[in-house]
């Protein structure tokens, strides 16, 4: 008589012929030890979703100076080569000027508007690189998605929609795996 934790001796006339066993026969391999990690995340719950408000704020002042920049060249390049946005200042011929697009260097004593933007908004982009990159390494992405979302400062209108998928993404993962989070 078997115990309960024993099985009966296998009768080897009832098995099948092995010429005749493929792979689709075969149950599927168990996971192999070690490979199945845990999912971590790098920071604390209120550390991450402070991470995420940042990114979020960042992501749409890049995109609104990324939108200025595409009409600031627009004016510069489209209905008169070499035009700039000046705010104050003398013109050329002496009279003062408001607020117009003139050539290059044809104002003196007033604001280019234009190259203002231009720096404002890579001086913006470095500030969102900072704070994708503190989300990404809270989070523990992998390094694809980081220069994913570095390519929506670039592209008009494309950091919104990676703001909302990052921001959409990173509050998902952070309620199905609320064991990740580091607590202290």
């Amino acid at each position: 008589m078997t115990s309960p934790d024993q099985q009966p001796p296998v009768d080897p006339n009832t098995l099948p012929d092995p010429e005749d066993i493929t792979e689709a026969d075969l149950p599927a391999p168990p996971p192999r030890p070690g490979t199945q990690t845990p999912r971590r995340f790098a920071g604390t719950d209120q550390q991450i979703k402070s991470a995420l408000t940042m990114y979020k704020v960042c992501a749409w002042i890049t995109g609104i100076m990324l939108l200025l920049l595409v009409f600031e060249m627009i004016f510069k390049y489209v209905p008169d080569p070499g035009l700039e946005l000046y705010a104050g200042g003398t013109l050329v011929d002496g009279s003062a000027n408001g607020l117009s697009l003139q050539p290059e260097d044809s104002v003196t004593g007033g604001f280019n508007i234009s190259i203002a933007v231009l720096i404002a908004h890579g001086w913006l982009y470095v500030v969102y690189l900072v704070a994708a990159f503190r989300l990404w390494s809270l989070m523990r992405w992998e390094a694809m998605r980081l220069l994913l979302i570095a390519g929506g400062g670039v592209v008009p209108f494309l950091s919104f929609i990676v703001e909302k998928r990052v921001h959409r993404e990173t509050l998902a993962e952070l309620e199905a795996h609320p064991e990740a989070l580091r607590r202290y």
